[in-house]
């Protein structure tokens, strides 16, 4: 090879190897700006403000608990409990919002109950050594059977004023879900990415050995990782409650642990743990609510949305194995 030729190829591997970092790195916010554009062509509703406000609205129950899903992933488990979980968090709120007649405590209960059962997902999982995805499914059975049991099977009611306002008042032109979603979001991005806490997340999911190795208490982290993620679950189940002033013990929650999944994943962060972004989680989030604004706007059926979501997640994990 002559040194011109040399020079050449020198400079092209460099290109691709420039590429392929941005990709890596950009390949979420790529395909939303791709799928925003495309949106947007499809049908001339979708640009309209009230629309774009409804699509943040719709994914700001999902977006929460997908924050809580970004931190249990990048340890390296996964939670298939959180649907059922919001649903127990609900049932259990609204029980202590119409005893007490207090809006606070009904928060307060909230917060605690969601804080428990990450609790026991991250004991079951730290300490008694249960695969993560054998104790939040066992939790998955439990939490929705809890919530079934208290509230015979149906419904409860708020009978408080007040408690709908957390979900359905506004700040400006912003709704207060949007604004809850996008406050979360700050919390775990800078927990994740400017303590000590974040970067020991980052160091047990890329090597769990070689953190417990270095002094790293693994078994606290994860314990506090689940534990805060039951938090931003029981954040949740108060904007869905308050949004209706009602919670269905036997349908709110339902698969909500695969979007939840799903929006993760395409964000970003890899099933093995150890490297992802709250930022490509966020976009992650919005790319699912586009999708489903978009199937709804095309009239497609609303049975095809968990298909899509499948495909969909499909397709990122294959995209994650050849990177």
């Amino acid at each position: 090879m002559t040194e011109p030729e040399f020079e050449s190829a020198k400079k092209s591997a460099k290109w691709n190897s420039h590429l392929s970092w941005i990709w890596t790195e950009y390949s979420v916010i790529i395909a939303f700006f791709i799928l925003f554009v495309a949106s947007s062509f499809l049908s001339p509703r979708f640009l309209e403000f009230s629309n774009l406000m409804n699509i943040l609205m719709q994914v700001s129950i999902i977006g929460v608990i997908a924050l809580g899903m970004t931190m249990i992933m990048l340890s390296g488990g996964i939670d298939l409990s959180v649907g059922s979980v919001l649903a127990l968090v609900g049932v259990f709120s609204v029980i202590a919002l119409n005893a007490s007649g207090s809006i606070f405590i009904a928060i307060l209960t909230a917060l605690a109950v969601g804080a428990f059962t990450g609790f026991l997902n991250g004991f079951m999982v730290a300490k008694l050594k249960i695969a993560a995805f054998i104790a939040t499914l066992g939790m998955m059975a439990a939490a929705r059977s809890i919530a079934l049991y208290t509230s015979d099977g149906g419904s409860i009611s708020g009978e408080i004023d007040g408690f709908s306002a957390i979900s359905n008042s506004s700040i400006g032109a912003i709704q207060s879900p949007i604004f809850i979603f996008g406050l979360m979001a700050v919390l775990v991005f800078i927990l994740l990415q400017q303590t000590r806490f974040g970067r020991y997340v980052y160091a047990i999911g890329s090597n769990e050995k070689g953190a417990l190795l270095s002094g790293i208490r693994v078994d606290r982290i994860k314990i506090a990782v689940y534990t805060l993620a039951g938090m931003l679950v029981s954040v949740a189940a108060i904007i869905e409650t308050s949004r209706l002033n009602s919670i269905s013990s036997s349908s709110s929650g339902q698969l909500y642990e695969l979007d939840a999944i799903a929006a993760v994943i395409i964000g970003g962060t890899r099933m093995t743990g150890g490297r992802g972004k709250v930022v490509g989680t966020l976009f992650g989030v919005l790319i699912l609510g586009i999708l489903n604004n978009m199937m709804n706007l095309m009239n497609v059926s609303p049975y095809l949305q968990g298909f899509v979501t499948g495909l969909v997640i499909i397709i990122a994990v294959v995209f994650q194995r050849r990177e």
